[in-house]
This record gives structure tokens, sequence and C-alpha cells, in this order.
């Protein structure tokens, strides 16, 4: 059963100019080092998040596992039910955004536009973007995203191996979609040692991007 595994994280002294919910990776929890920098930097940025952990992830956390996620079509219905669970529980006039890291954007990008056409979202957020597996570019994730007309911010590191800034040029996808490029980042946002960009400012640097996004919509 879906739930939201952490109460609504709120900024401080101001309303949210959005409501994100936030969805993990397919091997790493609500709590992961990336999110532990992503969450704050959304809260500076005036962004309201409430963390979203999948059941097989809960069950793993709870007893130890390592247990990889079911088939993506099986998590559609827990996200459902997670949108429904959390708009009840927000302003009905909040812009509620939703995606996540990787396979928690690439989950919420293949309900968007069913969740946009009823009211539901104002936009969707992937944080580094499952293009493809690494190595696979035959194995395109893509097809769903041509026709998308939900607004969508995909921020993306340049050397994601899941889909690189000069692989994702030659993708055919919605102009509904915006790109944030995550300077000499990876699929973690981790630049180069050499770069002269840090992880952490790329992480933020997102938050950044995805707060204009939102204040847009």
């Amino acid at each position: 059963m879906a739930m939201l595994a952490l109460p609504t994280e709120m900024p401080e002294n101001e309303a949210p100019r959005a409501h994100f919910l936030l969805t993990h990776g397919a091997r790493q929890p609500m709590n992961s080092p990336f999110f532990e920098i992503l969450v704050p930097a959304l809260l500076r940025c005036g962004v309201a998040v409430s963390r979203f952990e999948l059941a097989y992830m809960v069950d793993n956390r709870e007893n130890g596992k390592r247990r990889p996620p079911p088939r993506i079509e099986k998590l559609l219905p827990e996200f459902l039910a997670a949108v429904d669970q959390l708009r009840e529980q927000i302003d009905p006039r909040q812009k509620l955004l939703i995606g996540g890291k990787s396979m928690g954007g690439r989950i919420a990008s293949m309900l968007a536009d069913e969740l946009f056409d009823a009211g539901k979202i104002s936009g969707l957020v992937c944080l580094g973007y499952p293009f493809h597996p690494p190595k696979k570019p035959e194995n395109m994730r893509t097809a769903h995203l041509a026709d998308l007309t939900t607004p969508a911010l995909f921020a993306q590191g340049v050397r994601d191996p899941f889909g690189t800034h000069d692989e994702v040029a030659d993708f055919k996808l919605s102009p509904a979609i915006s790109f944030h490029w995550v300077n000499d980042g990876d699929h973690d946002f981790r630049p180069r040692s050499k770069s002269g960009f840090t992880r952490k400012d790329n992480i933020e640097g997102a938050a950044a991007a995805l707060s204009d996004f939102a204040a847009a919509l």
C-alpha cells in the first residue's frame, strides 16, 4: 500500500510557491544522500516537499533487504494513490508538482498527462531521467515523452550514462519539456573532481531551477 512516509516539509516564514511530491529511484530510499541535499535546498527556495517511498522500498528498509523494484507498471497504482492522498491534505489552490529521482521521475512521467488533464497536478519534474539503461541506447524509454502535454522540467547531468546532453539533443521529445543541464554531472549530478564544480552546488542549482519552473507555471 502506498504511503507518504514522511510528513510534509514546509519552507520557513512563507507560503510555498508549490508543493513537490518527491519519489526515490530504484535503489535509493527517501533519505538518500541526494535527497538530504535536495530537500533543504528546495525548502530554502520556497518549495514544500512530501517525500514518498514505494512499498517495496519500505519493506527493504524495514527488513534490511536490497530487493529490486517490481515492474514499473505495478508501481503506477501506488503513485496514483499517493497523489490522491496528498491532494486531500494540501490547499486545493496549491500548485502540485510530481516527480523524483531516476525511476521515480519515470513513474511520474507515465502518469503526468492523466493527472494534469484531471486538474490534479500543475507540472512534472524529473531528476536524472533514465532515457535508456547505461550502454543500451537501443532500449529507449521515451515513447510517451514525445506527446507529453504536462509542463515538465528535466534536470539532467550532461554526462549521465542514462542519457547524455549530446544524446538527448537527438531524441524526439515534447516541446512541453524544458531542461536544466547539470554542470559536468553524472546520473547523481556528481561532477569530476577537476571540473571546478561540486555535487552539492549541482543539486542546489537543480533545486533553484525547480523553484523557478514552479513560479512560472
